[in-house]
């Protein structure tokens, strides 16, 4: 059987392990394939090619061939376009990272994620505070519901039954959309989440995501980690707890 090729496809790298003393094995994001697995030989040489370029949140084109599990790197291209983020922001990158490592399945495409992903990097390498806590719950949005882990937004999960507009929800991992009680630490009207389920349903649902969870980032950032820890079988994400240990010195 001919070794399959694939050539000029666009990448990210989300994580790199230690292969041999001369070699690398990169876990990395394509637009058409998904999350993929290849060996970089010789990138840890001083003279490779491959050192400069196998960086996070930077766009790549790869080329790789083999029909393994774990394929070659033949070719890695820098797109250019931005410069690392830095501080929380590349903080944040690795956060975006783990939970493409943890959540998708290797050689699933998900093109549209891989857009929105590309688009969150840009604005990690361009701004910070409220737009970066923006961007973050539009990913985490976004992502679950490539995956099919976000229930529909406009409706309670258990009974289908309409928001109220200025009744409050929370999102639980067990139970969906609900209306909130009173022990419940955060929560949303019927009328943001009903706009959040539009935002996701438009035909460019980055920025009108983005739009959308920029006025409800606080009340949105506890409901959505805890449904990703949940669906991760984590009760702190490593990159979580990064930033929580940094911020305690």
């Amino acid at each position: 059987m001919a070794t399959k090729r694939i050539a000029d496809e666009p990448a990210y790298v989300l994580h790199r392990y230690d292969w041999s003393e001369s070699s690398l094995i990169l876990e990395v994001f394509t637009r058409h394939y998904g999350r993929i697995a290849l060996v970089a030989k010789g990138a840890k040489r001083p003279s490779s090619s491959f050192r400069p370029v196998l960086l996070p949140l930077q766009m790549l084109h790869v080329a790789y061939g083999g029909d393994a599990e774990i394929r070659t790197l033949k070719s890695a291209e820098w797109q250019g376009g931005h410069v690392m983020p830095t501080g929380d922001a590349l903080l944040s990158g690795y956060y975006l990272n783990e939970l493409l490592l943890t959540l998708l399945a290797r050689d699933d495409p998900h093109p549209r994620l891989f857009d929105v992903y590309a688009n969150v990097v840009r604005v990690l390498a361009s701004e910070h505070g409220e737009a970066l806590q923006a961007a973050l719950r539009t990913y985490e949005l976004l992502l679950l519901r490539e995956i099919g882990l976000l229930p529909q937004l406009n409706a309670q999960t258990m009974t289908l039954g309409a928001l109220a507009a200025d009744t409050a929800y929370c999102l639980v991992p067990e139970g969906g959309l609900r209306q909130a009680h009173g022990d419940d630490r955060a929560s949303l009207s019927g009328a943001q989440w009903t706009a959040l389920q539009a935002a996701l349903a438009d035909n460019a649902p980055f920025t009108t995501t983005l739009r959308a969870c920029s006025e409800v980032t606080t009340e949105l950032k506890p409901q959505l980690r805890a449904l990703l820890h949940y669906h991760c079988g984590v009760k702190t994400l490593r990159t979580r707890q990064m930033m929580v240990d940094i911020q305690s010195l």
